[in-house]
């Protein structure tokens, strides 16, 4: 009996302490809250993905060109509206500043199109790259690499095949900087005037002797002069490299002021741009205050891999635009 009345006791009591006012009105606020949470959550998502339109750019396509004969393609960007809120929950209210991208693939690759010199980068990518064709000039290649390396460049260096054989030491000294190794064939031939046979020569010679004295195994080969043919073009893609021009020259071989070859550049260079030059007392004397004026229009240099690359360059002060 006495254990039926206690029962009965505890019952009256939990049902009191469950349904009294101030009990109804914690769990009611509490409720409220989780609601009001929830609805600001849902407002912030749905407006972020409302807005992600505006900040979206479509990918772009590598495509054949009637002037430059081929066009990198470019990747497009995305807004990730899962990973832009979890930066904004906190603010709690939609920010630009705090969007998150993801970068969305174009659907046709420069590898989709049969084999083209390529003259340039895509015109969106404010990046340009230094060609660097070396088969003399010696001298001048301890200061271009000290200068690439207080601002922190990486260029493409294109090596004849016959002088990394006969200055394997600075070879390996350019590859080791960090710099990218190209192939500029073996004795610097007119290409166009080659036998198919002893294009190939030129190019395999050049790959065999840069990969022993490097161990570099080259992706871009680089026609001396500029001479090529489409065989040129075609036997370099079957060695795995891509063919490489210029939308930019230095003209360093004619021994301009550093102020005539800098004027010369600034004044054509662009998003994408190839820029040739060589080992030479004018670019020597040039490059320090190069890299300074293509820096200060907002243009990255990078090596012909970076540059050529699908890879956007996301800049933030775009992105406030």
């Amino acid at each position: 009996m006495r254990k039926f009345i206690l029962i009965s006791v505890m019952l009256i009591a939990g049902w009191t302490m469950v349904n009294n006012p101030f009990s109804n009105t914690y769990v009611t606020g509490l409720k409220a809250g989780t609601i009001a949470v929830t609805g600001n959550e849902n407002s912030l998502m749905s407006e972020i993905a409302m807005k992600a339109k505006e900040y979206e750019i479509e990918p772009s396509d590598a495509r054949k060109d009637p002037v430059w004969k081929v066009i990198p393609g470019y990747n497009g960007l995305k807004v990730d509206v899962k990973k832009s809120y979890s930066k904004m929950e906190q603010e709690g209210k939609f920010n630009p500043e705090k969007l998150v991208f993801k970068q969305v693939p174009p659907q046709v690759h420069l590898s989709d199109l049969p084999p083209m010199a390529i003259y340039k980068g895509h015109p969106e990518k404010p990046m340009v790259s230094f060609i660097i064709n070396v088969a003399w000039g010696n001298e001048y290649l301890s200061g271009m690499l000290a200068t690439l390396k207080k601002h922190n460049v990486t260029a493409s260096f294109f090596l004849e095949g016959r002088w990394v054989k006969n200055n394997p030491g600075m070879a390996k000294m350019i590859a080791d900087a960090g710099h990218e190794i190209g192939n500029h064939s073996f004795t610097h031939p007119n290409m166009k005037q080659l036998s198919a046979p002893k294009i190939n020569e030129e190019i395999r010679r050049t790959n065999e002797v840069i990969e022993a004295v490097t161990g570099v195994k080259t992706k871009w080969f680089a026609p001396p002069s500029g001479y090529y043919k489409d065989e040129v073009v075609e036997i370099a893609a079957a060695h795995n490299l891509g063919t490489v021009m210029w939308s930019v020259d230095t003209i360093d071989w004619q021994k301009p002021s550093p102020e005539k070859l800098i004027n010369r550049v600034i004044g054509k260079v662009h998003n994408g741009a190839m820029i040739l030059m060589h080992p030479t007392e004018s670019t020597a004397a040039s490059l320090d205050q190069l890299i300074t004026q293509i820096k200060d229009k907002d243009l990255q240099i990078g090596t012909v891999s970076s540059m050529l690359s699908e890879n956007r360059i996301v800049s933030a002060k775009k992105m406030k635009e």
